[in-house]
């Protein structure tokens, strides 16, 4: 999507359900081996009484929404931030929503982000800035 279509207000999401292989793939990819996400017997010890999963899994869940559907193919991250409000354990369910929240100068989109439970709790929240395509400028050329 070009950044003269979008609009205050549009909205997308992804739907994930979090699984085993999820967070062992992600402590591989990013080297984070913390046993509240890969020791059972360490995280039942833990406030949480049982593995959770890495925050950055969880927000990286609109990076997902992002890059393939607002605004899509091309968009560019400039930032992102995170607030981490409640656990995610194995076998959750997380729906990432991204909201156009102001259009910038300069070709710049800010976007609310939430990430939810279905029973509503919110387990993430932030705000992101991309760069969305720009429309390529029409060529006078008609030869």
């Amino acid at each position: 999507m070009y950044d003269d279509e979008l609009a205050e207000g549009d909205s997308a999401w992804f739907e994930k359900t979090i699984s085993e292989a999820d967070v062992y793939g992600f402590a591989g990819i990013v080297g984070d081996f913390n046993p509240a996400h890969v020791n059972q017997r360490y995280a039942e010890q833990t406030r949480f009484g049982a593995r959770i999963a890495h925050g950055m899994l969880s927000g990286s869940l609109f990076s997902t929404v992002f890059g393939t559907s607002l605004p899509g193919e091309g968009a560019i991250y400039v930032s992102q931030t995170l607030t981490f409000t409640a656990p995610v354990f194995i076998g959750d369910t997380v729906r990432a929503t991204v909201t156009v929240s102001e259009k910038m100068p300069k070709g710049r989109v800010r976007f609310d982000c939430v990430a939810a439970k279905p029973d509503g709790t919110v387990v993430v929240t932030g705000e992101a800035v991309l760069l969305p395509l720009r429309r390529p400028a029409a060529s006078g050329d008609e030869s």
